[in-house]
């Protein structure tokens, strides 16, 4: 039985596929497969059909087959589908995510922009126009760059009064916080990004523990 249900809808309408050259390597896969797979399935469906007045063992026999070889084909039409929907879906994900390693690194750059710009004196600007214009030069860079990651999908997380999650976040250190509940993140070392559906660097928070006061201590006095 395939191995994926056969779902309406043709692939080919995808966001991420508008590109010609990949439609193109999706129909060759697809003549490819039916090449190799059809012609003799429909040879032999069709030889089977032309088949008229055999004796009854015959008729029983062929009528077998034709089914044998319907079901062939319908597992066969299912199979094709599936490789296309398999193919789109590895199109759109080398889309997607061919510019990880990139976009990690860039990260460390625009993280050293915004340290800079964190470096200069507060109302150092102020009495300075020339050390404000250099500021405001590279707060400009930061955001285009920013900009720039977020038109290949790369966001940025925020973490911060949200319940820690391990899968996008990483616990630096814990903060004893009595205002809020325990596990949630109350600060941002590092922010963290992701690109798609996927964690492109975790954020580095600090989390808020369980007070021990408020932990329940068993009673001594019990087995008086």
């Amino acid at each position: 039985m395939p191995d994926e249900k056969n779902v309406d809808g043709n692939p080919f309408d995808q966001p991420g596929l508008n590109n010609l050259k990949d439609c193109e390597v999706l129909e060759r896969a697809e003549g490819e497969f039916l090449k190799n797979h059809t012609d003799q399935e429909e040879a032999r469906y069709e030889n089977a059909n032309d088949v008229q007045e055999l004796p009854n063992s015959d008729s029983l026999a062929i009528e077998a087959e034709n089914a044998e070889l319907k079901d062939r084909v319908m597992r066969l039409s299912a199979d094709m589908e599936n490789l296309r929907r398999r193919t789109a879906r590895d199109v759109i994900n080398a889309k997607t995510y061919s510019i990880t390693n990139f976009a990690r690194d860039m990260l460390s750059v625009s993280d050293n922009l915004s340290r800079a710009l964190h470096a200069i004196p507060v109302g150092a600007c102020e009495s300075d126009p020339k050390l404000k214009a250099l500021a405001e030069g590279v707060e400009m860079t930061e955001r285009a760059m920013m900009a720039a990651l977020q038109c290949h999908d790369v966001k940025k997380i925020e973490p911060l009064g949200q319940k820690f999650d391990p899968h996008f976040h990483q616990a630096m250190f814990e903060v004893a916080d009595p205002s809020v509940p325990p596990n949630t993140i109350t600060q941002v070392v590092q922010a963290g990004y992701v690109i798609g559906e996927r964690v492109l660097r975790p954020a580095m928070v600090g989390v808020a523990k369980s007070d021990p006061k408020n932990i329940m201590q068993p009673d001594e006095t019990a087995e008086e």
